[in-house]
């Protein structure tokens, strides 16, 4: 559905309600200089892992974009990662942002990395008759 998001290659891993559980590969299309995952990957990472858990809980009714994001790198990051995200998912009646963690950890279980998502929901306008 996002075509750069797409590119990243993530694999989701669970989906509910308000949790998501997505699995990147590390590849060389997502690595650094360094042999390890490059910094914009994991942040991209993070961002799908943020957005399937509230969006995806969301009514047809509500729709988010992405306002702001904090990112903090804890370990070099290889091998194959796995992002998780939980979230009570809000009841939208007017914009909100609403802010959304999630971790990165690795194969050994050690987080690699913690963001925050700061998603603005809000209810979709109405449709013009003919549209």
């Amino acid at each position: 559905m996002i075509p750069y998001t797409g590119k990243l290659g993530a694999t989701v891993v669970e989906l509910e309600r308000g949790r998501a559980r997505v699995r990147l590969r590390e590849r060389r299309a997502v690595r650094n200089h360094l042999k390890s995952f490059h910094a914009m990957s994991l942040a991209n990472l993070a961002e799908l892992t943020t957005g399937l858990a509230v969006l995806g809980g969301l009514p047809d009714t509500v729709r988010g974009i992405l306002v702001g994001f904090e990112i903090s790198y804890v370990k070099k990051a290889r091998g194959t990662l796995h992002a998780e995200a939980t979230c009570e998912i809000p009841e939208v009646t007017e914009a909100v942002d609403y802010a959304v963690e999630a971790n990165i950890v690795d194969e050994a279980g050690d987080i690699v990395a913690t963001a925050r998502a700061l998603w603005r929901l809000g209810p979709t306008k109405p449709q013009a008759a003919g549209a």
